[in-house]
């Protein structure tokens, strides 16, 4: 069994907004990612990975986002074992101005610019391949 876990990447004024994830956090707590989370058991529906990523956004940063398009998915193993199946959407900033609006999961929200991620040392090498995907569909979109 998976746990389906879903993000947003999110760009306005040529930065992409990243969350610094809760200490609190089970998985990668205190490191940087984009925001999103996992799906929820809803029995026959549709449309829930867009769904869930909406709601995910709006509760962790308190953002509308629209206009989903798919960048990427992977899979990888938590640090306790649980097998995840991760899906990337490139968004729109709809409305709002994001803050850590769920201290719970998030400790900071961080705006970086692509060179500024691809640069950081530490930051997750899936995190930088999310942002080259991302940047470059948005650069076949304009």
């Amino acid at each position: 069994m998976f746990v389906v876990n879903v993000e947003g990447a999110i760009q306005c004024n040529g930065k992409w907004l990243l969350i610094r994830r809760s200490e609190k956090e089970e998985h990668a707590g205190g490191s940087l990612s984009l925001v999103g989370g996992k799906c929820e058991i809803e029995g026959n529906s549709s449309d829930i990975l867009e769904r869930t990523l909406k709601r995910e956004v709006l509760e962790e940063v308190g953002i509308e986002v629209t206009a989903l398009r798919y960048v990427n998915s992977s899979s990888f193993v938590t640090e306790s074992g649980i097998n995840v199946i991760d899906i990337v959407f490139l968004c729109h900033l709809e409305s709002g101005e994001p803050y850590a609006k769920s201290t719970e999961e998030v400790d900071e929200v961080i705006w970086m610019t692509t060179s500024e991620i691809l640069a950081q040392a530490d930051m997750p090498a899936y995190l930088k391949n999310n942002i080259k995907l991302a940047e470059k569909m948005l650069q076949n979109i304009l």
